[in-house]
């Protein structure tokens, strides 16, 4: 560990507690501003330094926080989009502990305002000032401050991919000292001259398919040396990343998890889907009671279309979009005639189909009505989805709920998605929608099954309004 990482990492804790005071004060000025009081005098006496003394004290509380969220891990690198999430979910959690405590003082502050900037302003404050240390970080790296000598052991895809990485991104931090195929007498002797001139940190051992004894003997080797090991994973260790190591009579047992969604995690997403999809079904009532106006009056046939999915572990359900066919085009039980509305359909997939694999995309639908045009391209039809999420067969955030006829198609690899319940929107589509190939669909689904968070949800969320307003991928 450089002492330059560990200097960054407490150096955040300061950082973070001074833009979360700022965030605080910022909010308090801009409320009793002599402008925003001419616009809306304040209903409650505050004081400041009463202000200023809560603050202080709900900023420590958010430090505990975020230290919980993995905020103040050293020597972890990542992307700043992952931060920034993580970030968001932290001052999140923060901002609903002190609505907690203004509820239980009711007297003594009564402004949603100074809530809701406080926390978009803590946000940004709090991620200006990681992206400051960033900047100080890099230019120190420039200087040979905190870089990692790394040795790499190996052949092959892997070893080139971390030397190739290494050279192109230096801001990562490591130099590349020496790369040996492998691990014989002459390497050790070569390592552990480098180690006596201190011109090594780290080992980097990225042979395919290398033997448990060939990683314990490297393993020993760089332990009497001081020196860490990482190596790369064969594929088999990647695709399973979640283990619980439990004991039985003595004998360790190791189960292989499908999703971090098991235990308290599920419970704390479905608390979170019930409580955010009746505030969207509140926030957007005015949006679905025209759309179902515009629905019933345009075109005859029922107004909320029932289509069946194929949910978690598998299980047929139906899902709720507002209809934006023609009825005698729509398949399902509601409808008469879903033989040959099928077949036309199987035709315009062969004829206008733009997406390859199991599930289709058609462009320019000639089955839509004007008004399901405009809804899809919107997204207003999937609305109805937030009662799916209160029945309790959706949630807010997951892969999509592909059709039967579709998942019949899917390889093994595939069914990873169907080990969590199917939501309304998912990293997929925040990150291109319909236009992305269905490999890297699954692949990013797979991902959020494997590391899902709260934080990760919500950064979902606050990105989903942005992929809609582009309206790319919608069909």
């Amino acid at each position: 560990m450089k002492r330059s990482e560990i200097f960054f990492s407490i150096a955040q804790i300061p950082f973070d507690f001074a833009a979360i005071i700022l965030a605080a004060l910022a909010a308090y000025f801009v409320r009793f501003s002599g402008y925003a009081l001419t616009i809306r005098p304040a209903t409650s006496a505050l004081s400041f330094p009463q202000y200023i003394n809560a603050a202080m004290i709900i900023s420590l509380a958010w430090i505990f926080i975020f230290a919980a969220y993995g905020l103040y891990a050293i020597g972890r690198s990542r992307r700043l989009l992952d931060e920034l999430g993580r970030i968001i979910g932290a001052c999140t959690f923060g901002i609903m502990l002190a609505v907690l405590v203004i509820f239980f003082n009711r007297e003594f502050f009564a402004s949603r305002f100074i809530v809701l900037a406080a926390w978009g302003l803590a946000i940004f404050f709090v991620f200006f000032g990681r992206v400051i240390l960033r900047i100080l970080r890099r230019l120190l790296l420039k200087f040979e401050v905190g870089v990692h000598r790394v040795v790499i052991i190996g052949s092959g895809k892997n070893a080139e991919a971390l030397v190739r990485e290494f050279a192109l991104h230096p801001s990562l931090g490591f130099r590349v000292e020496k790369v040996f195929v492998d691990f014989f007498d002459e390497v050790q002797a070569e390592i552990l001259k480098l180690r006596e001139d201190d011109k090594i940190d780290e080992i980097f051992f990225a042979k395919i398919g290398a033997s448990r004894t060939e990683i314990s003997e490297l393993n020993n080797f760089t332990a009497d040396l001081h020196l860490p090991l990482k190596y790369t994973s064969d594929p088999y260790a990647a695709e399973i990343p979640l283990t619980d190591i439990t004991s039985v009579a003595g004998v360790p047992v190791v189960e292989i998890k499908k999703t971090r969604l098991e235990g308290w995690g599920k419970i704390y997403k479905r608390l979170f889907d019930v409580v955010f999809s009746i505030l969207f079904i509140i926030l957007f009532s005015p949006i679905l009671i025209l759309a179902v106006f515009l629905v019933k009056i345009t075109s005859r046939g029922p107004v909320i279309f029932l289509n069946e999915r194929i949910g978690e572990d598998g299980k047929i359900f139906n899902l709720f979009k507002f209809r934006t066919m023609y009825a005698k085009h729509s398949i399902g039980k509601q409808f008469a005639g879903s033989a040959e509305a099928l077949a036309f359909e199987q035709n315009l997939i062969r004829e206008r189909g733009i997406k390859a694999g199991p599930v289709y995309k058609i462009k320019n639908d000639p089955r839509l009505t004007p008004v399901g045009k405009f809804l899809r391209r919107t997204s207003i039809d999937e609305l109805p989805q937030f009662f799916n999420v209160l029945l309790g067969n959706m949630s807010l955030v997951g892969p999509r709920p592909h059709q039967l006829r579709e998942v019949e198609k899917y390889e093994r690899r595939h069914l990873k998605v169907l080990d969590i319940k199917p939501g309304i929107t998912g990293i997929a589509q925040v990150s291109g929608r319909a236009d992305l190939d269905f490999e890297d669909e699954v692949r990013l689904d797979t991902y959020y099954v494997e590391n899902w968070s709260l934080a990760l949800d919500l950064y979902i969320l606050l990105k989903t309004p942005i992929a809609v307003l582009k309206g790319k991928g919608t069909y």
